[in-house]
């Protein structure tokens, strides 16, 4: 048994011993005090004898009838019934405060186990079921030690498939650096060339080390400064500009609509950065003649920001809605061959540090709808405070 054990038994049956000894004290001093030295004597008659008359019933002369005699009853020893009340208790209270405490004691003691057990990096411990039929505060926080320890190991689980990942992608370049400058060594009138491969490649691992650290602060909270009122219109204006751009091969249109004014309080660089990455996946999965539309408003019962990034693409399988925001996801078929899955991902800490929220559905006409949210100020007509 633990110590917290023998603390709630010696406590238990320490409030319990002493209210049987006041229980039995008040019924040793409260109770009918027969023979008490207090009390007037009782009247107690003495029999007649049942053969022989009593003389002044014979007529005897000078026989007088008799007197009533008081009788002492034999001394009431109340101390030894004052122990039977208490030892009685005592017994009762020492079986109930072990209960108490072996009660009490036990779901601690599984979770004390629990915590040292995820401490030595045992992520899949789980105490629901040892605590499996209690309501009360110790089964709620053995549900929050759960919710806890599933949190840390998908935390812990992410971590590792990012790393593995980031050695992936970094390995594919790193190979084709090192294979054009051998080519150089070999073959040095197309080191011009070459020359261009690695600067292509270091380029590529350069923008994957930007969006790693982008994303590492984001998460670490360092997303920078979000408390400016910024015009959220003239961003996504920019950001249509742009991708005008580079959709003109495939002669995709932008389209955009906006309110008159759409102002929100954050980071007005990190915001360009989260629409311009979902314009940009919009773009690249757009088909040749189609467009891509930007539509913004303002939901007055949410008191939010709604921006709606549509295109007409092949969509995602429903399975992969919401896996398209974790870093490194690819949908198999559709063609990112030339990203690094890491967009969204960013997209989606931005929002969140804005206090928002994003969401991706497939539209029924064909093609992915994704819905950014930001909070508004429903008295000042401006966005929540990240």
């Amino acid at each position: 048994m633990g110590r917290l054990f023998w603390k709630f038994f010696i406590f238990f049956w320490l409030a319990q011993l002493v209210t049987s000894i006041g229980v039995g004290t008040a019924i040793w001093l409260l109770r009918p005090e027969y023979g008490s030295d207090h009390r007037p004597e009782a009247m107690t008659e003495r029999p007649a004898r049942p053969f022989a008359p009593p003389a002044y019933e014979r007529d005897e002369p000078g026989r007088e009838p008799p007197a009533m005699t008081r009788q002492r009853p034999p001394p009431h020893k109340g101390f030894p019934r004052l122990l039977l009340p208490i030892g009685a208790g005592s017994v009762v209270s020492l079986l109930f405060a072990a209960l108490l405490a072996w009660y009490f004691a036990r779901p601690i003691r599984s979770l004390r186990t629990a915590f040292e057990d995820v401490a030595n990096g045992r992520l899949g411990t789980r105490v629901g079921a040892t605590l499996h039929g209690r309501n009360d505060e110790l089964a709620d926080l053995g549900t929050d030690f759960d919710h806890m320890a599933e949190r840390l190991q998908g935390l812990l689980d992410s971590q590792r498939r990012l790393l593995h990942d980031v050695s992936h992608e970094l390995r594919s370049p790193l190979a084709r650096v090192q294979a054009a400058i051998d080519l150089i060594a070999q073959q040095p009138e197309r080191s011009a060339e070459f020359v261009r491969h690695i600067e292509r490649d270091t380029a590529r691992m350069d923008r994957l080390v930007g969006e790693l650290l982008t994303l590492a602060r984001l998460d670490a909270g360092m997303g920078g400064h979000t408390a400016i009122t910024v015009d959220l219109g003239e961003i996504i204006e920019d950001v249509a500009e742009d991708a005008r751009l580079e959709a003109a091969p495939k002669r995709c249109r932008i389209e955009v609509s906006l309110p008159e004014t759409i102002e929100v309080s954050g980071s007005q660089e990190l915001l360009h950065r989260a629409i311009e990455n979902v314009v940009r996946n919009a773009v690249r999965h757009a088909p040749t003649d189609s467009a891509v539309d930007i539509a913004a408003s303002i939901d007055a019962a949410r008191r939010q920001v709604v921006i709606d990034i549509t295109d007409s693409g092949g969509g995602v399988p429903e399975s992969d809605l919401d896996a398209i925001f974790t870093p490194f996801f690819r949908v198999d078929n559709a063609g990112m061959s030339d990203g690094y899955g890491l967009g969204l991902a960013i997209t989606r800490r931005i929002v969140a540090a804005h206090g928002g929220g994003i969401t991706a559905a497939n539209r029924s006409a064909g093609g992915l709808r994704v819905t950014l949210r930001l909070p508004v100020d429903k008295t000042a007509g401006r966005p929540i405070q990240a």
